[in-house]
């Protein structure tokens, strides 16, 4: 009886006691907000496209008239793949580097029998490239044009724009088909090194971990030649094509992995 007396009067001090440390508690205590993401992820990339490429003329260097100008009568067509690892920061914007093997045919030269020119006929492109890029984009959401959702993990439809500068690594053959059946002549290959660059425009769709694009890349190559060919020694046989664009339209999915 003694032990129940006791706990009775244990319980009715216990309950005397919580108003009283109530009383000490601030009215609206502050909890801080639990930062369970820093909103940015890492990524990779891989990419395929189909291309058209254009120039305006292509320039030879025969030792006997300085320079020789043809006009491009014919766009190359083909194809590039590539990959890429970035991070995006969870407002829109993103940046990544790339690196595309880029491949063309077909750009395509009729050179007239004139005086000056020993090696008329046609002339037609192979062109392989490796082109290194440092992009960076802006992402923004169709979310306010009919509810399409955004981007950064959100879900839905969005769309974007960038714009990369880089380097290109060009290797050249040149397929010749001569007036004169019994021409000897041909065009050795060549490598060069060379400045590129390139515009980005179009949508996607956000999954969360996936991300899904395709759009336009337009690519920037400066100059395109063959060297180390020798237009001292190999008169006519070096050649330079200045200023070239490689449209693409691409299609690119991401990965993000954190």
């Amino acid at each position: 009886m003694r032990n129940i007396t006791s706990l009775s009067f244990a319980v009715l001090a216990a309950f005397l006691a919580v108003p009283a440390v109530a009383a000490d508690l601030p009215e609206d205590p502050y909890i801080p907000p639990v930062d369970y993401d820093m909103g940015g992820s890492f990524y990779l990339r891989g990419s395929a496209a189909l291309n058209l490429h254009w120039a305006r003329e292509i320039r030879h260097v025969p030792e006997w008239t300085g320079s020789l100008v043809n006009p491009i009568d014919r766009l190359g067509y083909g194809y590039s793949w590539g990959a890429g690892f970035g991070y995006e920061t969870g407002d829109g914007l993103r940046f990544d580097i790339t690196m595309d093997s880029v491949e063309t045919t077909g750009l395509h030269i009729t050179k007239p029998d004139v005086p000056g020119d020993d090696v008329p006929g046609e002339h037609s492109l192979l062109l392989r490239s490796t082109i290194a890029l440092a992009n960076v984009y802006y992402d923004f959401s169709f979310g306010d044009f009919g509810g399409f959702g955004g981007y950064g993990g959100e879900g839905g439809m969005f769309g974007y724009v960038g714009a990369g500068a880089g380097v290109a690594w060009n290797t050249t053959k040149v397929n010749f088909s001569p007036t004169d059946p019994t021409s000897t002549f041909d065009v050795p290959p060549g490598t060069n090194i060379s400045a590129a660059a390139a515009l980005m425009a179009g949508v996607g769709y956000d999954m969360g971990t996936w991300v899904a694009d395709v759009g336009y890349r337009g690519i920037y190559i400066n100059q395109i030649n063959n060297s180390p060919t020798n237009p001292a020694t190999n008169p006519g046989k070096f050649f330079m094509i200045d200023h070239n664009f490689i449209h693409e339209l691409r299609g690119t999915v991401r990965y993000r992995f954190n």
